[in-house]
């Protein structure tokens, strides 16, 4: 499946496809600590981040969903990154036959309320277009991921052991009802 990347504006944001122009910026907040520290702990390297590009730009082509890139319109910064794809971990039916989503904002971008509204905005879009159950992975102790996880209406599915470190797995079967 091919499928374009749609552009989506949020009132502080454009969630966008990655171009090669963005490259060095998305290797420059994958090695930075406080980005990872949640994620591996460890900052990637450039041939890993050039892998993780690569792989982002695919699951587009292939599964027609993805990640898009978060750019702050008032600079034009990339400024994170946010959406879906499939992991394939072998953690289980129950999580790897599900889309897993993803989102990851530079440390000068946190504690804004960014997180949230850039994964809404890729929510929305997927509820509307792909639909169907969504899984996530977050460390346990990152209160910030785990609030905007719960606001999108994921809930525990189990904790496991994943590089050595604690992390939860959660489950969306399908977006919350809205009150």
């Amino acid at each position: 499946m091919t499928r374009l990347i749609p552009r989506i504006n949020t009132p502080r944001l454009t969630l966008r496809g990655f171009s090669t122009q963005d490259f060095d910026r998305f290797a420059e907040i994958w090695a930075m600590p406080d980005v990872v520290r949640y994620i591996g702990g460890q900052p990637k390297s450039r041939p890993a981040s050039w892998s993780s590009f690569l792989r982002n730009a695919g699951q587009w082509q292939i599964t027609g969903f993805g990640q898009w890139a978060l750019e702050d319109p008032a600079n034009k910064n990339v400024v994170g990154q946010v959406g879906f794809f499939h992991g394939s971990r072998e953690l289980g039916d129950d999580f790897d036959g599900c889309p897993e989503a993803g989102w990851v904002l530079t440390p000068e971008s946190q504690n804004k309320g960014l997180g949230y509204e850039a994964a809404q905005a890729a929510h929305d879009w997927f509820d509307r277009v792909i639909t169907g159950p969504l899984v996530c992975i977050l460390a346990p102790e990152n209160a910030a991921s785990l609030k905007v996880a719960h606001k999108l209406g994921y809930t525990p599915l189990r904790q496991i052991e994943l590089d050595g470190a604690p992390a939860q797995l959660m489950t969306r079967p399908k977006p919350p009802q809205n009150p």
